[in-house]
């Protein structure tokens, strides 16, 4: 007699456990991890910004993530706590590329969405590797290099977000699910286009507010979209497992 309770408990059971564990688990598991890191690293974050050094603790207007994995706070102190988990739960988005690596297998049955997820898949294998960059790189160790990663990530999630809206769109799924892609697909793309066309947050006090504020939001829809897209998969596994004999 095969017992087990509803939702999340009878989808780990009726589906293969790699597909659910990479595809579903690994996303959410991230987002959340990420969150938990950030909180505890704007906590221990000593102070101080690009034009005030003098500030005390964290900013959410005034400071830049990328500020929380620097080896030394803008005050001049050491970071070492607010860096370790900072950057430790950037990193761990490298683990958000290796699942999409599997979500295709989810579309097997429609053979364009299959070849599109593939496409779209590697975008975002490259830019959760980008953003992994980040945590590897803090800004004022290797600034060139920091600068390049952050930059570029979400560039190459663009395409990836429009590949797997059509993907979406063309499966049973919940169309509320394509029209949360489709959001994301437009804030990042607005956020591309803002980074490119805006000044340097060192020119004034007012345009650092500006892009540190802009920031928060993009990677809030981020953060929500990635959760959100899990529970896409997770409809999707149980599309296939409603079809399999």
């Amino acid at each position: 007699m095969n017992v087990c309770g509803k939702g999340e408990s009878l989808e780990a059971t009726q589906t293969p456990d790699y597909r659910y564990f990479w595809s579903v688990t690994v996303l959410r598991f991230v987002t959340l991890f990420f969150v938990f890191c950030l909180a505890i690293a704007i906590s221990f974050y000593p102070g101080g910004n690009i034009h005030d050094p003098s500030q005390i603790g964290y900013s959410f207007t005034h400071n830049f993530l990328s500020d929380l994995g620097g080896y030394t706070a803008r005050s001049g102190e050491q970071n070492f706590l607010s860096s370790f988990f900072f950057n430790m739960g950037v990193f761990f988005f490298s683990a958000v590329g290796v699942g999409f690596l599997f979500v295709p297998k989810l579309f097997l049955n429609d053979p364009l969405g299959y070849r599109l997820a593939i496409l779209g898949s590697l975008f975002f294998v490259l830019g959760m590797t980008f953003f992994a960059g980040v945590g590897l790189t803090p800004y004022d160790l290797y600034t060139d290099l920091h600068i390049f990663f952050a930059l570029n990530a979400f560039r190459l999630l663009i395409p990836g977000a429009l590949l797997y809206v059509i993907v979406i769109y063309r499966s049973p799924l919940n169309n509320a699910f394509s029209l949360i892609t489709i959001v994301y697909l437009i804030s990042v793309t607005c956020y591309v286009i803002y980074q490119l066309n805006s000044g340097s947050a060192l020119d004034s006090k007012v345009e650092m507010v500006r892009q540190a504020s802009i920031q928060k939001v993009i990677v809030l829809i981020s953060m929500v979209s990635t959760y959100s897209l899990s529970y896409a998969f997770s409809s999707q596994l149980r599309e296939l497992q409603k079809k399999a004999p």
